[in-house]
This record gives structure tokens, C-alpha cells and sequence, in this order.
């Protein structure tokens, strides 16, 4: 923690800033809890000073006082009515507060107001607090590497309960039940279920449903299993239950492992962003399109490089290079262009000197239950 925030210090000095606040709130805000250790709940800020006694997490819910204190690495204090007001006493009077602060983080549009009212400039920290995240340290690694681990152990209990008659919910529920036991924190456990012979689903829903499992259905999955806030493995594989895959899966399948072949053996430093764009459009070439993104980075938020699907207008590639100790998801999501049918396969990996290193243990391919 101090060395991330001595990190961000030096950026505050190269901005010629003496102070920046990083918000949170309502579990989200990744920020927080990089600089001091505290999982954000429903509203947290941080004051980042020039020195580390000047760092202080402003936290609300009383309540959350004392836990927030055991887990803080840096000083922690009551945000009180207003969470920009109690920031900007932290730094003195009128006279004594400087005239620019950075920001990070979600701040809304009331917080901000209040800031802007009170200094004479307000400067975006978030392009630089992303830039800080893309490459891992050896620590976050060894994270990933964990909640990789129990991201396996949920897709595990997910292929064991498949069987016909379970819901939805049983299937969430048995996942948590796997994980939760073993210290893991929920991140996300998206499933697609339709039948293989008349499918009406292309791609892994939000929300489960009370739906019940048929023999000859198909079932896809994104799941996400985290070990602290923002350090959660990604998993997406596709299932039949009772049968095997119907020719037009298959070939959806093959489709869609070629794609992240083609990505994956250009997962080395040097790759610009563009070259994976390149080699992810072997799924139109097969007259397929795509829902979900291609590929993004993950480990500290929805990073980049993000990687559009050619189902949609593609954006420019983004204007990066692959950095050894980068992690990224490369999740081609293979449809038909009706948007009928789709499966998903693809993981998290690590970007070494030597290429792609799996963090993820589960096997690859279309796999078949019940």
C-alpha cells in the first residue's frame, strides 16, 4: 500500500498537485481500496496529502468505523453530513485549501459541484489511476492467481450441478456455496440457457431466472470469483447437457477456440492493441459475428486494452502497447448473426516475456453433462 501510494504521490508532484480526492461508494470504487485496504460500502473518500501522515479515508455509516479502522492502511475519520465538505475542512480554511485538486474515482455530480465551488480547478485523475493499473505486481499476481483458483472451483460446482430439473438459482447457488466457503467474494456468475435445437439465446444473461434445466440444452457461462475487491478471475466456458453438440454448436465452438488461439499467440510484449483486432477477425470470416468484447483487461477494473466485437460499429483500436505483467480476458463470444445462438469460451491470462501464461486451471473445450 505505501508503495502505490508513493506511486501516485509522484504523479500528484508530476501534475504539480499537493492533493487529490478518490471516491467510492456503494461497493464500487476500486481506487479506494488499492491506496488503503478498505472495501469501499456505501460511501468512502480518500485524501491523498503530500506526505503519507497527510492521507486520511473519510468513511460513512458510524457503523463502519471500526472495521474500516482495522483494515485501513492509512488513518480513518467519520465523513460526516457531506463527504466534499468534510474533505475540504480536512485541508483548513479558505485561505489554506490549494487551488487544485485531482480526483478519482466516480465522483457524482453533487460532490463535484461542491468541489468546484470551493477550488479553482478540478483535475481528472482517472486516465492516470488506470495507466497505474495495467501492470500487476508480483502480489497482485499471486491474487489473481487465487481468485483464478476459486473462479475454477465455481465453474466445477456449476458442471456438476447441471442435470435436468435444477433452475437458475440452484446452479448460482451451488457456485456460491463452493466458493464462499473458501474466503471467496462474489464479482459475477452470468449464465445462458437455451436448447440446443431451437435456441433463442446468444450470449450469457445478468439476471438468473426460475428456468429449469432440459435435457439437449446448452449453457453458457461467464463467472468471476474474487479474492478482495477488483482481483477476481473471469471464466467463460459452454456446456450441453444430456448430448452431445448439435453440428451447428460445434462449429460455433471451433469458431470461437480458433479465435483465442489467434489471440492468444499475439499476447506478447510489443503487441500493439490493433494486432488483436486482426486476429479476431477469423469469426466474420466464418460468417459469424460477436455480442460481448473480444478481449479486456482485468485485475483492477474493466481495463485496457478493450477489444470490440465485430457485431457492433468497432471503435478505433486503442492506442496500446502489451507490457509483460498485464492481464487480460480474451473471451471470444462466437453468434450467429441472427443473434440466435452463441457460446462462449476463453480465461484470464497473464502477459509474460515468454507469451500467455494461464492463471486458470479448467480445461478448455465444449463440454458435455448429464
Amino acid at each position: 500500500m505505501r508503495r502505490r501510494r508513493d506511486d501516485f504521490r509522484a504523479e500528484l508532484n508530476r501534475r504539480d498537485l499537493s492533493h487529490a480526492f478518490v471516491y467510492g461508494a456503494n461497493r464500487s470504487g476500486s481506487a479506494v481500496s488499492w491506496l488503503t485496504g478498505w472495501p469501499v460500502t456505501r460511501e468512502a473518500l480518500l485524501i491523498v496529502g503530500p506526505e503519507e501522515a497527510d492521507d486520511v479515508l473519510l468513511v460513512s455509516f458510524y457503523n463502519h468505523l471500526p472495521q474500516a479502522r482495522r483494515l485501513s492502511r492509512v488513518r480513518v475519520e467519520w465523513v460526516g453530513q457531506n463527504a466534499i465538505t468534510s474533505a475540504l475542512e480536512q485541508l483548513g480554511s479558505a485561505d489554506e485549501r490549494p487551488a487544485r485538486v485531482g480526483v478519482v474515482g466516480p465522483l457524482p455530480f453533487w460532490h463535484y459541484r461542491a468541489l468546484a465551488g470551493r477550488v479553482a480547478e478540478v483535475v481528472d485523475l482517472n486516465p492516470a489511476y488506470t495507466a497505474m493499473r495495467l501492470v500487476k505486481s508480483a502480489e497482485e499476481v499471486a491474487a489473481l492467481r487465487k481468485a483464478a483458483a476459486l473462479t475454477d472451483v465455481a465453474v466445477r460446482a456449476l458442471e456438476q450441478a447441471l442435470h435436468e430439473g435444477a433452475t437458475e438459482h440452484e446452479l448460482v447457488a451451488e457456485m456460491e456455496r463452493s466458493y464462499v466457503a473458501a474466503g471467496g467474494m462474489h464479482q459475477i456468475h452470468y449464465l445462458g440457457v437455451t436448447g440446443m435445437d431451437s435456441p433463442s439465446l446468444c450470449v450469457p444473461a445478468q439476471w438468473p431466472t426460475c428456468r429449469r434445466i432440459r435435457r439437449r440444452d446448452v449453457v453458457t457461462c461467464e463467472i468471476s470469483v474474487a479474492v478482495a475487491p477488483e482481483y477476481a478471475g473471469q471464466l467463460l466456458r459452454t456446456f450441453t447437457v444430456g448430448a452431445a453438440p448439435t453440428p451447428q454448436y460445434a462449429r460455433l465452438h471451433a469458431v470461437a477456440e480458433g479465435a483465442f488461439d489467434a489471440i492468444r499467440a499475439r499476447l506478447v510484449p510489443g503487441t500493439h492493441a490493433r494486432e488483436l483486432v486482426a486476429a479476431g477477425a477469423v469469426i466474420e470470416t466464418a460468417g459469424y459475428t460477436a455480442v460481448d468484447d473480444l478481449v479486456h483487461g482485468y485485475g483492477g477494473g474493466y481495463l485496457p486494452p478493450v477489444i470490440e466485437g465485430p457485431g457492433r460499429p468497432l471503435s478505433p483500436a486503442p492506442d496500446l502497447v502489451l507490457a509483460a505483467g498485464m492481464t487480460v480476458v480474451v473471451q471470444p463470444n462466437v453468434v450467429t448473426r441472427d443473434l440466435s445462438a452463441g457460446v462462449q469460451t476463453g480465461e484470464l491470462l497473464l502477459v509474460t516475456d515468454d507469451g500467455a501464461q494461464r492463471l486458470h486451471d479448467y480445461p478448455y473445450g465444449l463440454h458435455e453433462v448429464g
